[in-house]
Formats: C-alpha cells, sequence, structure tokens
C-alpha cells in the first residue's frame, strides 16, 4: 500500500512544482513602445551619442582654437616697480622709486602659413567628429533593432513551447486518466509527464531569454527597466543597387578620415614657410622718467624664417604619410567588407525566405501528425512513444519557424544596414 501512496505524493509535488513555474513570470516591462519610437529614444537618450556628441563640442573648440592663432591677439599688461631709492639730479628725479607702467601689445600675424593649415585642419577635424557621431547613432539605433527583433523571436519561441507544453499536459491527463481506470500504464504516465516537465523547463529558458532582450532594450533606450514590443517591424528594401559612399556612415567617416590625412601631409611643407607679425606697443608710465617720455608707442614687424630643425619637420611628414597609408587602407577594406555584407545580406534574404517556406510546411505536417496520433492513441492504435516523439517533433518544428522568421527579419535588416539605408 505504500508504493501508490508515494507515488500519488511524488505525484502531487510534481504537479505543485509545474503549477507554481506556470505561475512564475519575470519582472513585468515598465512601458511598451512601437519599432519607430525604440530607435529614436535610443539615439535621443544612450549615454554612447551623448559622448559623441561631447567629441564633436571638442573639435569645434579646438578649431576656435586654431582660428584665433591667425586673428588679432591684444593683451594688456600692468607692472609697478618700487626700488630701495630713487635717483635724483640736480633737484631733477632721474629714476622715481615707485613707478606704474602700463602697455598694451597687439600682435596681427600677416603671413602665417602653417597656423592658417591648421585652421583648416581643425575644419576637417570637426566634419570627422559629426561623421564619427553620425556612426555612433547608426550603431545604436542597429543594437536596438537586434534587441527589438530579439524580442520577438524569443516570444515566438516561448509561444511555440508553450503550444508544446500544452499538448504534452493534454496527452498526460489523458494517460493518468487512462491508468486510474485500469486501461494504462503507469508508464505511459510517467513518460508523458516527463514530457510536460522538459517543456516546462523550455519555457522557462525561453522567458529567461526574452527577459534579458528586454532589458537590453531598456538600456539602450535609457530607460531603468525591461521594455517590452507593440510590433513586428516591416523592412522595405531597396532593389536597385546604391552608391554605398553615398549612404554608409561608416564608410563617410573613413573618407573624412582620409581627406583629413591628405591634408596634413600636403601642409607638411608650410611649415618650412616664413611667418611675419604686425605687433604694436602703446606705453605709459608714471611718473616718466627723465630722459623717457610719459606715453610712447612702438611698431614692429618680426618675421621668423626656419633654417634648421636637425630633422624634426622631415619625422612629421614621415608620421602624417604612415596616417594617411593607415587611413586609405582603412577606407579600402571597409568598402570591400561593405560590398560583401550586401551580396551576403540579399543571399540571405533569399536563402530565408526558402528555409522559412519549409520550415513552416515541416511545422504544419508535424501539427497533422501530432492530431492523427491523439487520434489514434485514444482509439488505440498508436503507442504512447509516438504520442510523445510527435509532440517533440512538433514542438522542435515550431520553434524551428520561430527561428526562421527571425532570421529572415534580421537578414533585411542586415541589407538595410550594409545599404546604409538605416536608421
Amino acid at each position: 500500500m505504500k508504493l501508490p501512496v508515494a507515488q500519488a505524493v511524488r505525484a502531487a509535488a510534481i504537479a505543485l512544482a509545474l503549477g507554481a513555474a506556470v505561475h512564475a513570470q519575470p519582472p513585468a516591462p515598465v512601458e511598451r513602445v512601437s519599432f519607430q519610437e525604440a530607435v529614436r529614444r535610443a539615439i535621443e537618450k544612450n549615454p554612447s551619442v551623448a559622448a559623441a556628441a561631447a567629441g564633436i563640442l571638442r573639435a569645434e573648440g579646438l578649431l576656435r582654437q586654431a582660428r584665433s592663432a591667425t586673428g588679432l591677439q591684444v593683451a594688456g599688461n600692468l607692472t609697478t616697480t618700487t626700488l630701495n631709492t630713487g635717483v635724483d639730479f640736480d633737484g631733477n628725479v632721474v629714476t622715481p622709486r615707485n613707478q606704474v607702467a602700463a602697455s598694451l601689445t597687439a600682435d596681427m600675424p600677416l603671413i602665417a602659413a602653417a597656423a592658417r593649415a591648421r585652421r583648416n585642419q581643425a575644419m576637417d577635424n570637426v566634419q570627422v567628429a559629426e561623421l564619427s557621431a553620425a556612426d555612433t547613432r547608426r550603431l545604436i539605433a542597429f543594437s536596438t533593432a537586434d534587441a527589438y527583433l530579439s524580442i520577438i523571436g524569443f516570444r515566438r519561441v516561448v509561444d511555440a513551447n508553450t503550444r508544446a507544453r500544452d499538448v504534452a499536459k493534454a496527452h498526460y491527463d489523458l494517460a493518468h486518466e487512462l491508468e486510474q481506470g485500469g486501461t494504462g500504464s503507469r508508464l505511459n504516465a510517467l513518460r508523458a509527464q516527463q514530457q510536460w516537465s522538459a517543456d516546462e523547463g523550455l519555457i522557462e529558458v525561453a522567458m529567461l531569454s526574452l527577459y534579458r532582450a528586454q532589458e537590453a532594450l531598456g538600456v539602450l533606450m535609457g530607460t531603468d527597466g525591461p521594455v517590452d514590443v507593440t510590433e513586428e517591424p516591416s523592412f522595405d528594401v531597396p532593389a536597385e543597387a546604391v552608391n554605398l559612399l553615398q549612404f554608409r556612415t561608416d564608410l563617410k567617416l573613413f573618407s573624412a578620415e582620409q581627406q583629413a590625412a591628405q591634408r596634413v601631409l600636403d601642409d607638411s611643407s608650410k611649415d618650412r614657410w616664413p611667418s611675419l607679425d604686425a605687433v604694436f606697443l602703446p606705453q605709459s608710465i608714471y611718473p616718466a622718467q627723465f630722459f623717457s617720455p610719459a606715453n610712447s608707442w612702438r611698431f614692429l614687424l618680426q618675421m621668423s624664417v626656419p633654417i634648421f630643425d636637425s630633422g624634426q619637420r622631415t619625422s612629421f611628414k614621415v608620421q602624417r604619410q604612415a596616417s594617411l597609408d593607415i587611413a586609405r587602407a582603412n577606407l579600402a577594406g571597409a568598402m570591400t567588407q561593405a560590398s560583401s555584407e550586401v551580396r551576403a545580406a540579399r543571399e540571405a534574404i533569399a536563402s530565408g525566405e526558402r528555409i522559412l517556406a519549409s520550415a513552416r510546411a515541416a511545422a504544419d505536417q508535424a501539427q497533422q501528425v501530432v492530431d492523427i496520433t491523439n487520434i489514434s492513441f485514444r482509439a488505440g492504435a498508436a503507442t504512447n512513444i509516438e504520442v510523445i516523439d510527435a509532440g517533440r517533433t512538433a514542438r522542435d518544428n515550431d520553434n524551428a519557424v520561430a527561428i526562421a522568421e527571425d532570421t529572415l527579419r534580421r537578414a533585411h535588416l542586415d541589407l538595410l544596414v550594409a545599404l546604409g539605408r538605416f536608421p
């Protein structure tokens, strides 16, 4: 009598655990957003985008600094002098003991080829910073879209495993009923219950993956909590070929870096050009010295000519040439990679459509097998193992459909990204 009681207790415990698993839910999302809203908010609020925008401000500050080096510079100076004793001659003060001198220096570069070259280079750096920020926004948008699609894909997996769990539970209920009625066996009931338990575990795994994707989307959007989705996005992919350098921000960035490096190298010769400054120096002294006027001014033309620097400028030119070579290699590699990504994405779409059609056909056929096997089992024409195997196969095919749909959606997104049409 103890064995049936122990089995009953064990079955009740398993059923209680399964019931708890059904009711255990991850934290609820704080909100639900559309695809376009998720991408827009991620671009606006993600810290990486803010950091890239700060890079633009820094480049603009350096540009202003470079511009100021080619403009008028005015500086004032005030000096007080106190000697231990003054100098008198024949009743006149030659050198006063206390004296105040005020002067003004106005410096205007007339010839400053190197400084003007640095100003143009700073303008290139601003453009590079702007393109870098645009590429950062593209990467954040892609990551957001990836998290959004992951939520959709994992939800499909949860639904497929839930359907399989429901079928497995219905089969267990029937096997348990037959066992209680004396026409079934304990082995059949345990096998059915085992499949039910396995499907519950798969649901938990899929729900955890779904929750992690929701958390990832929330982080990208700058939201403190998981965020759920409201729709399945549709991607309109252009069929015609496009100029990748015109649309892709990463290629634009590499191209701008090459142009900036080229300008720096071309400006190397200006480091050897002379520079000429016009300097105006008005000065006022109180009290004035005996041999000096109280108010005076001077005008200077100061020329500086580089003559010999022990190879310093040559080393700069070699470094600039290396920077240009690196920029050219980066652009060439990125162009090749971009073309490959376009071809691979188009092929992935074509292959994904075929795979999805096959997966849907297999899932439909597997569901028919489940229906027929369940009917046959009730009629005694099919075994318990056949029912379990049919349910497992149907579950796997439903998951394959979910995976194929996710793969196809991502292929469309990858093509838009490769063409530079997203976001």
